[in-house]
This record gives structure tokens, sequence and C-alpha cells, in this order.
């Protein structure tokens, strides 16, 4: 076993999970369940059977991550952040064969108590505020507040906000990393 898992924490036959992967208290990992490498699981973290989660992952206390979502690198989920995977429940109707799925891309932030409703794509570096309800995709690199959640800016890799509208032509520069960010229409790209 190359992962540290609290003796509390359930971990079923067949998962697999990455070198130097922390699994906290009470959590429970299911058998079809793949997790990366030095990913953290909080405490009361519950990964569904057809998840996948890549390296280097933070998902902080009381998180379900249900079958269907797919989290890429460097992805960190907030203290009690949800997300779904049916769109319109019902409990007297099952509908395991109607799930969608959901993308969370590289470095996205969720912010705690953000609802994820199933189905979208949040975009790579994007961040998620606290308790925003995101029922629609999520632009690269896009700042995203409210319920239901609206952008309101952008932020950089190093999770600044920048100083550039919505739309437009425009530049920025981190002023962290020194990264410059370039505003193209509706579209954010890191100049290389």
């Amino acid at each position: 076993m190359n992962y540290v898992a609290h003796d509390t924490a359930i971990i079923d036959d067949g998962a697999l999970i990455g070198k130097d992967t922390k699994i906290w208290h009470f959590s429970h990992v299911c058998s079809g369940a793949t997790i990366g490498e030095g990913c953290s699981l909080g405490q009361n973290v519950f990964v569904g059977n057809k998840v996948s989660i890549g390296n280097n992952v933070k998902i902080q206390n009381n998180v379900s991550v249900y079958d269907n979502v797919y989290i890429e690198n460097d992805v960190f989920c907030g203290p009690s952040m949800v997300f779904t995977n049916v769109y319109n429940p019902r409990s007297f109707i099952e509908r395991k064969n109607e799930y969608r799925d959901t993308l969370v891309k590289k470095g996205a932030t969720l912010g705690a108590n953000c609802t994820i409703v199933c189905g979208v794509t949040i975009g790579e570096y994007s961040l998620v505020g606290a308790g925003a309800v995101i029922n629609k995709n999520v632009r690269p690199y896009a700042l995203m507040i409210g319920v239901p959640a609206r952008q309101i800016g952008w932020i950089s890799k190093f999770g600044e906000q920048l100083d550039l509208p919505l739309e437009g032509n425009k530049a920025s520069i981190c002023q962290h990393s020194n990264d410059k960010y370039v505003l193209n229409g509706s579209a954010l790209y890191v100049e290389v």
C-alpha cells in the first residue's frame, strides 16, 4: 500500500489509489474509483465507483464525489461542496442510466458549499466562489459567484483576480507570476 488511510476509512477492494495520497477519517472509496498521486481526501469524503480523480487533488471535509464525476489534476474541492449526477431526481424513479457526466478541468477551485449541477464542464484554473450554484459550463480562468452563478471576472493561475473586462481585447499581467493573460473576445489565454 503506497497511500495512507485512517483506520476509520473504508477502501473497497479494487479501488486504485496513487502513491502519497492521504485518506482521512470516515471516508469511503468505492471499488471502481481511480484516485491519482499526492491527493488528500478529508474527513467524511465519499468517492463513487465511476469516478476518476487526477493527481494532487484536494477534497476537503464532507464532499461526495458521485459516479460520472471526473476531476483532473490540481483541483481543489472546498468543504461541503456538492456534486450531483442526476438532473431531475425522484426517489420513486430509478435514473441510474441517466447520469450526466461532470468534468472538472485542471487547476480549478470549487469553493466551500458550492453546488455543481451535473452535466457541466468546469474550465481549467477557473474559480467557483463559496456557495455558488453552477448550472452551465464555466470558461477557463472564469471567476464565478452567485445563485445561479454568473461570471464576474477572470482569475489567474496563481488565484488572483485579473484586471480585465468580461469581453474585449485586452491583456493583464499577474503580479505574482508575471504571466501575461490575453483576452480575445470572450476567451482568455496565457501568452507563452
